[in-house]
């Protein structure tokens, strides 16, 4: 294979015609991405203190090269205690900052795909195991430490109880998020996604069941929204207008008398008004006794509705997997764009496969331009 390929221009006609809808562009903010598969946040537990490891410019390095339009990095701690375990990536000092800079300017050299953050912490479900590890509470005299929430509310009966933010507390976390996104806007990041979903702390105020204050952050739908607002609002505002800011949400707790989707809804008119770029819908991870009809797409008509209802771009995720199910999504007018995580781990290069059944096109590294099949001449943008 070391022999030298000439690339054949695309023909401008084929290249004026878009067969698939995955494959096209959409514009978020200041931000154009060439096709609407996103690479999800997820979670590596692999980080040093916080610090980014060799095991990430690994990870994000492979997956840069999919032909995904958009990569999320894992979900990133805006402080220490925000961590879901202490192997979680953060992003509140400068040796976190430096770290993470080496990776991104590793990849950069090799990928244009756009690169998102997701800005976190993780409230009453932090310091924990790995999962590997069990995923157990770590207690703070075995190497954990004391975990927030807006009430004193463990999640799980044997977990550590954690302590209920003050004023003070709250506004120390408002502090942490605009501190990392001005961090991020420093690191080169097209995207910022803030994240509110999967039981973390800002789903924490959302939802009645763990939000029980009897302050102006707690009781009324108002002011459980009133805390996550406050840091949309903050986030936004420490960063330039282009770049695009939004959210990750579970639509539903899946509990009964939980948060759910007319909540959400609500949720998402607020904050299209305050200028959301996109919202990621995904459900759950409140409360352990969720029920979770799980299959293929179960949480799309969640994305649809918001979208109907708000106007706002949304992102499907859940149980996506075939290139088919995701283009009729899109076709249908149901989500903007789909988002993929286990299945990307499993098949990295599942935009290319996508983009050959469905007739579109990606961007691959010349070093593999080879690799394309005869029976798909043009899958590859040329260089």
């Amino acid at each position: 294979m070391c022999g030298v390929t000439r690339r054949k221009p695309i023909d401008p006609l084929k290249e004026s015609i878009i067969v698939s809808i995955l494959f096209s562009p959409i514009t978020l903010g200041g931000q154009v991405l060439d096709n609407r598969v996103v690479i999800a946040p997820m979670c590596q537990y692999s980080a040093d203190e916080g610090r980014a490891t060799d095991w990430h410019q690994i990870h994000l390095g492979h997956l840069a090269l999919s032909g995904a339009g958009l990569m999320f990095i894992e979900a990133t701690a805006v402080a220490p205690e925000g961590r879901i375990s202490p192997a979680d990536l953060g992003l509140w000092s400068d040796e976190t900052e430096a770290a993470l800079a080496r990776v991104l300017q590793s990849v950069r050299r090799h990928s244009p795909i756009p690169i998102a953050i997701q800005l976190a912490h993780a409230g009453r479900k932090a310091s924990t195991e790995v999962p590997w590890a069990g995923g157990q509470s770590i207690a703070p005299a075995s190497g954990g430490w004391q975990t927030v929430a807006p009430s004193a509310l463990p999640y799980a009966a044997d977990d550590i109880r954690p302590i209920a933010l003050d004023e003070a507390g709250l506004a120390r976390i408002r502090s942490d998020f605009v501190a990392a996104a001005q961090r991020a806007q420093r690191l080169g990041f097209n995207v910022i996604e803030l994240h509110a979903a999967h039981g973390y702390l800002l789903h924490q105020f959302l939802s009645p069941l763990s939000n029980t204050r009897d302050d102006r952050y707690g009781g009324t739908l108002e002011n459980r929204m009133r805390f996550p607002l406050e840091v949309f609002d903050a986030l936004r505002a420490a960063v330039p207008d282009d770049t695009p800011v939004g959210i990750r949400i579970s639509a539903t707790d899946w509990v009964d008398g939980g948060w759910d989707i007319e909540q959400s809804v609500a949720f998402a008119k607020e904050l299209q008004r305050r200028g959301c770029a996109f919202i990621d819908v995904s459900s759950g991870g409140l409360s352990p006794l969720q029920e979770i009809p799980v299959g293929p797409g179960y949480q799309v008509a969640f994305a649809d509705r918001i979208r109907r209802e708000t106007g706002l771009p949304t992102i499907a995720v859940g149980l996506i997997t075939e290139p088919e199910q995701a283009e009729t999504i899109l076709a249908s007018g149901q989500a903007d764009m789909v988002a993929l995580a286990r299945g990307m781990l499993y098949d990295p290069r599942w935009p290319w496969h996508a983009a050959a059944k469905l007739g579109g096109q990606v961007d691959a590294p010349k070093q593999y331009w080879r690799s394309q099949p005869r029976a798909y001449k043009d899958l590859f943008k040329p260089g």
